[in-house]
């Protein structure tokens, strides 16, 4: 079944991608693994990008497309029916790296890119906010640096290298996914059940 057209991702989307990692032996140091776990993350990212690029076209207007976002949002972010703890981490770290993503698409969509700063800048402001235990901070600065990455800005992922672990490090994560999606928003097939 195809989504209609006005549909920018779907439950049912969603949930074949929850069931794969369920029917798979996920291991994250395994290649297969890993790549169905950033497949997740950036067909969601996709998702996100061809709804600010119809923002961005005028073929939704402001309202229509935060509206899609947060339709994608609950999709997402919604509690995941995953009996294995390991899976569960796993699509738990997912969610966590596409927060920030929702975030910079709602800040574009609502305010356009960010206006002073660079994405460097901003990520830097965000790992201070952290290390702070500011995180409302934290994610602000996040999602301004995605609105850069939105409006064409690059992400240099050496940012995260010098980072702590720690949630931005995983909004990086969501971000680089981000930049995939918006420079080619056909990279992720979902495969036939």
């Amino acid at each position: 079944m195809s989504n209609p057209p006005t549909e920018f991702y779907s439950e049912e989307r969603w949930q074949n991608w929850i069931d794969r990692i369920k029917d798979e032996d996920i291991d994250p140091e395994d290649e297969d693994s890993a790549r169905l776990l950033l497949n997740l993350q950036d067909d969601t990212a996709i998702a996100i990008a061809k709804i600010v690029a119809a923002y961005d076209d005028g073929e939704l207007d402001q309202e229509d497309a935060l509206e899609e976002i947060d339709d994608v949002r609950e999709i997402v972010l919604d509690e995941v029916d995953v009996e294995d703890e390991e899976k569960l981490i796993l699509v738990d770290g997912v969610q966590t790296s596409l927060v920030c993503v929702f975030f910079a698409a709602e800040e574009y969509v609502a305010n356009g890119p960010a206006e002073e700063g660079t994405v460097g800048e901003y990520l830097s402001a965000a790992a201070d906010a952290e290390a702070e235990e500011d995180l409302d901070a934290a994610l602000g600065f996040a999602a301004q640096a995605g609105t850069l990455i939105v409006d064409g800005e690059a992400l240099d992922m050496e940012v995260a290298e010098d980072l702590e672990y720690g949630l931005v490090t995983e909004w990086i994560n969501g971000l680089d996914s981000l930049q995939s999606a918006m420079s080619d928003p056909e990279v992720v097939e979902e495969e036939d059940e």
